[in-house]
């Protein structure tokens, strides 16, 4: 039956293999049920390495069956085997014209891989899934001193089951979440995650079946219940929950994805690993039209690890992710053992990181020696010998530092980008819109931005995710900034707040020159700026007013709260509204703090 069917949508494509600007031209015209083989061979069979797809435009389905299967490591999920649709390995460059076309998925699947290509351009498709991998509903009643909360769950478009007293999803291709996991309440109207709300992973302890279609569910360690008349949306547990991203470019140079859209993904949408020279244009990441789904994709919509040249997203939608709008870092490992005089034995930290190429021949890298979180001297990578996916034994030009030890860190010089975010709209989703740890300039400049988080952070961390490193110049400027940092927790419009462990000295200053000036910011909540160790700081010419959106969460909090920082500029910024509590400085950001030509501000 499946080699019937085959041959029946075959007669509908066309392969037309032209050789044009040194490309080898494959037509695909459209044709109903599962073209994953179609596709597949289509891949398979180029006869150059140079290679682009054009799409007739029309819907295309692809399910797995017949999908590329292989291990992977992929950073920031989980590591395994995954099932590719579109992979793009031994090619030089790599282009899709989709021709507005749509790409719809079923399963467990990682949809497109660029692997070592030179060139990858992608244009005009969107993608989806059929059947999303969540769970959600609407929050009809909550008993605290009982310890329940019910459901009316949605059914059209989701796919789930109530098992011996559990919920199971999505029970596609013989893999079901057996528990709610990571859990948010949305606004029913706005589709933004609710106010005040705090991340849960939930473990129902019994879900009852009611009537009218009401499930309860008993969950006695649940600290914070969700509101009645919200909607609660669950993405499964941790564990399982960041199967692969929409899209994996690693290994890779001169890439554009141009008009592509996304409306869901079983992890991140656009991650790049060791990649050079990056655009992402009138792109989104958002749900789609009409749907009643409240969670887009399952984790942060775009994200850069190790990457370097130039990288620019501009003029995009990113509404409804999990996790961060973007993400861009390098990745501190630690000393696991000295072999030699210039030989360290390294190891990578998280176990989402496992496998991830830190550092190749000829690359520079700094050496971070504690306490001091400061880059100190740099050498050069001659050989790299890897032992497993944890540990890897660097050997460098160079002797290496004297009093360089067990557990101190090194950081990868050569792979950080300069980073440029514009034009883009970035909301209603989980986390923070920007997060970025690149020592590059990083332009961050007529942004429409709304966070759940604070809006824009700038934090390297020397424990659990061992994302590197510290800024040296960010300009963000003339961007909006609506009734930011939402969330139950406590944030900022912008924060900076590197989290070092406790060997490091938390009084030396960490990131750098940054100016946050001709910004509009309308807000309900105190806090504007909230910076830790920072050697250069100009807050300039930004407008803020105070809204009556939501109630303050946060009445004691600082507009601004400064603590360890020097150079300090606060000048010329006008406020609207009744906040008081303007400014917090430690004697040590007190020295050379400038404060001066302010309206509003006293």
């Amino acid at each position: 039956m499946i080699n019937s069917l085959y041959k029946i949508v075959a007669v509908f494509i066309f392969f037309a293999t032209i050789n044009s600007n040194a490309n080898e031209i494959i037509n695909i015209k459209h044709a109903e049920g599962d073209m994953t083989l179609v596709v597949r061979e289509a891949i398979e069979k180029a006869k150059t390495k140079d290679i682009k797809l054009v799409f007739e435009k029309g819907n295309y389905f692809f399910k797995t069956d017949y999908a590329v299967g292989k291990f992977l490591y992929v950073t920031n999920h989980g590591n395994g085997f995954k099932k590719i649709i579109f992979n793009f390995e031994k090619f030089n460059s790599v282009e899709i014209e989709g021709n507005d076309s749509e790409f719809i998925f079923r399963g467990q699947t990682l949809p497109f891989v660029f692997d070592g290509l030179h060139k990858v351009d992608v244009k005009n498709i969107t993608i989806d899934w059929d059947i999303p991998f969540s769970f959600q509903g609407d929050v009809t009643a909550v008993n605290e001193k009982e310890q329940w909360y019910e459901l009316k769950p949605y059914t059209k478009g989701f796919s789930w089951k109530l098992s011996k007293g559990r919920i199971e999803f999505p029970g596609i291709n013989h893999f079901n979440f057996t528990s709610l996991g990571s859990s948010l309440p949305h606004n029913k109207e706005t589709k933004a995650v609710d106010y005040g709300a705090w991340d849960a992973s939930l473990e129902s302890n019994f879900v009852e079946k009611r009537p009218n279609g009401i499930l309860r569910f008993y969950d006695k360690n649940l600290k914070k219940y969700p509101r009645v008349g919200s909607v609660l949306q669950s993405k499964g547990d941790k564990l399982n929950n960041r199967y692969a991203p929409a899209f994996l470019t690693r290994n890779s140079k001169n890439i554009e994805f141009n008009n592509v859209t996304i409306h869901h993904a079983l992890g991140m949408g656009f991650l790049f690993e060791r990649s050079e020279d990056i655009k992402i244009l009138n792109s989104g990441i958002y749900i789609r039209e009409g749907s009643d789904r409240v969670m887009s994709i399952v984790a942060d919509a775009t994200h850069f690890a190790n990457c370097k040249g130039d990288i620019l997203i501009e003029g995009c939608r990113l509404e409804g992710m999990y996790d961060d709008g973007t993400n861009v870092h390098g990745t501190y490992v630690e000393v696991k053992e000295i072999l030699n005089d210039k030989t360290v034995r390294i190891t990578l930290m998280h176990d989402q990181q496992m496998g991830f190429e830190f550092a190749g021949i000829n690359d520079e890298v700094w050496f971070i020696k504690q306490p001091n979180p400061q880059r100190a001297e740099i050498n050069t990578v001659t050989a790299v010998k890897v032992i497993n996916d944890y540990y890897t034994d660097v050997t460098f030009k160079n002797e290496i530092p004297a009093g360089l030890k067990t557990g101190d860190l090194l950081e990868n010089k050569t792979w950080n980008p300069t980073f440029t975010m514009r034009k883009n709209i970035i909301r209603d989703h989980r986390a923070r819109n920007i997060i970025i740890k690149t020592p590059k300039k990083i332009i961050i400049e007529d942004n429409d931005l709304s966070s759940m988080m604070s809006s824009i952070m700038l934090r390297g961390e020397t424990f659990y995710w061992f994302e590197s490193g510290n800024v040296e110049e960010v300009i963000i400027r003339n961007n909006r900034f609506v009734d930011c940092a939402t969330g139950g927790s406590e944030h900022a419009i912008l924060k900076v707040s590197p989290r070092l462990g406790k060997s490091f000295d938390d009084t030396i200053t960490y990131d750098r020159n940054i100016t946050f000036e001709n910004n509009f910011i309308e807000t309900f909540d105190n806090r504007i700026i909230w910076a830790d160790r920072v050697d250069g700081l100009i807050i300039k010419g930004n407008r803020i007013k105070q809204t009556n959106t939501f109630k303050v969460q946060f009445p004691d909090a600082y507009m601004f709260d400064l603590t360890h920082c020097k150079n300090v500029e606060i000048s010329k910024n006008s406020y609207s509204g009744d906040n008081k509590n303007i400014l917090k400085a430690d004697e040590a950001s007190k020295k050379e703090l400038k404060f001066k030509s302010n309206k509003g501000l006293k």
